[in-house]
């Protein structure tokens, strides 16, 4: 079987798992016993092992390009990388590493220990997300997904970065209905099971984590 170790909390590892959904790939997750190991890492069926986003993403859209998560056109293949990388550089920055980083146990994330959270961190994260939500879901609005009217790598990646932060209630999506609709559009997909099951000892989801319609 396929294997994938992985941290729950990592966007990196959220973005895999949600990729192998979509293209219908049965993986045996593992927790990493490693937090600061690089992560995540992907053994094929094959035994070959992909070390790190990058190079897994490059392996599943190569070896299963039956359901293509970049697209051909090059401009839309423009922005969905473009997107893939605000994500994991500028969103992942600005608001996942200071909230659920912050919030999370650091087994989960590979974040360095510390004794409390730093409050003053969370908050700036906060503040940065409130800023970008209404640039997040005026494309969605525009578009019925970052990209186009498909999901694409894109869309799972941002999916990837929310999914941690709604895990601790950190997502004001009363405040932004387009993207609260994208959101729910997202977690209906069968690839977000897994994610929607996520539990970590003494760390429990807010209520709504895996309702469908909050």
């Amino acid at each position: 079987m396929r294997r994938l170790v992985h941290l729950v909390f990592q966007p990196a590892s959220r973005l895999v798992r949600l990729m192998a959904g979509e293209k219908r790939l049965v993986i045996d997750p593992h927790q990493a016993e490693d937090a600061h190991a690089h992560m995540p890492v992907f053994t094929d069926l094959d035994g070959a092992e992909c070390f790190g986003l990058w190079a897994i993403v490059d392996h599943l859209e190569g070896a299963y390009p039956e359901v293509p998560l970049v697209p051909e056109a090059p401009a839309e293949r423009r922005e969905t990388l473009r997107w893939l990388d605000w994500s994991m550089y500028v969103l992942n920055d600005h608001v996942t590493k200071k909230i659920v980083y912050e919030k999370a146990n650091p087994r989960f994330t590979g974040a360095p220990s510390r004794s409390t959270p730093d409050m003053n961190v969370i908050r700036g994260g906060r503040e940065a997300l409130r800023e970008l939500m209404p640039m997040l879901g005026k494309t969605v609005d525009q578009h019925g997904y970052l990209v186009s009217r498909a999901c694409t790598l894109a869309d799972l990646a941002l999916a990837a970065h929310l999914s941690d932060l709604d895990y601790f209630g950190e997502v004001p999506w009363d405040t932004n209905v387009p993207l609260r609709e994208w959101y729910m559009r997202m977690k209906s997909r069968p690839s977000f099971r897994s994610l929607l099951a996520d539990r970590v000892p003494g760390q429990p989801p807010m209520s709504h984590y895996a309702e469908l319609d909050f």
